[in-house]
This record gives C-alpha cells, sequence and structure tokens, in this order.
C-alpha cells in the first residue's frame, strides 16, 4: 500500500509540473498574427521597403557621371587640378635636374679643406699654450 501511495504521489508531481509547461508554451506564429492584427509594426513588410529603397539608392550612385561633373566644375572656374597637376610636375623636374647639377665630391673635398684648416689652426693654438 506504502508503494502505491508513492507511485501515486510521484504521478501527480510529475503531472503538476509537466502539464502547466505544456500549455505555457506560447504559440510565436499566433501571437505575430495578433499584433498584426492589433495594428503592431510589420517588420517583414518594413525590411522589403528598406530593401527596396536600397535598391534604389544603389542604382542612382551608379548612375553617376562624374566626367560631365567634372567638365561642369571646370566650366564654372573650378580648380582645375589636371592642370595644377602639370605644373607642379614640371617644377618637380626643374628642382631634380638642379639637384642633379650639384657636385657633391666637389662639396666634399671643399668641406674637409676646411675642417682640416681648421683643425690644424687649433691644434697650432692649443700646443702654443
Amino acid at each position: 500500500m506504502k508503494r502505491i501511495a508513492l507511485a501515486l504521489t510521484a504521478l501527480t508531481a510529475v503531472s503538476i509540473a509537466v502539464v502547466p509547461a505544456a500549455y505555457a508554451a506560447p504559440d510565436f506564429d499566433e501571437l505575430r498574427r495578433e499584433n498584426l492584427d492589433k495594428d503592431a509594426v510589420n517588420f517583414d513588410e518594413l525590411r522589403r521597403e528598406n530593401l527596396d529603397k536600397d535598391a534604389v539608392a544603389e542604382i542612382q550612385i551608379k548612375g553617376i557621371d562624374f566626367d560631365e561633373l567634372r567638365r561642369e566644375n571646370l566650366d564654372k572656374d573650378a580648380v582645375n587640378f589636371d592642370e595644377l597637376r602639370r605644373e607642379n610636375l614640371d617644377k618637380d623636374a626643374v628642382a631634380e635636374i638642379q639637384v642633379k647639377g650639384i657636385d657633391f665630391d666637389e662639396l666634399r673635398r671643399e668641406n674637409l679643406d676646411k675642417d682640416a684648416s681648421g683643425f690644424e689652426e687649433q691644434r697650432r693654438i692649443i700646443t702654443k699654450s
């Protein structure tokens, strides 16, 4: 009798724990439909609209003719960067030619001669004192 009582108690405890859990599991599809019926935000529709907007923006960006915009800006007396670039390249070429014309070996010899004469003079001063 004791066994039957324990078995019934265990069965009752298990059914008390399991049955409410089964009823408590929410049906998310049903909840979603109810929210849509209540004029809640339809995220699927919003997502589709935003994807369509992105597609339109992408098409518009791809449709820009930058050469035409550049020509229009040049016509409006904007800075012509191509011309400036050519002028700067010409200046660099002149500077490069001038740098290439320097004889660094000759400069080095002159500096060594100056340093040598300076050291000799200092040595004479030191030895005299």
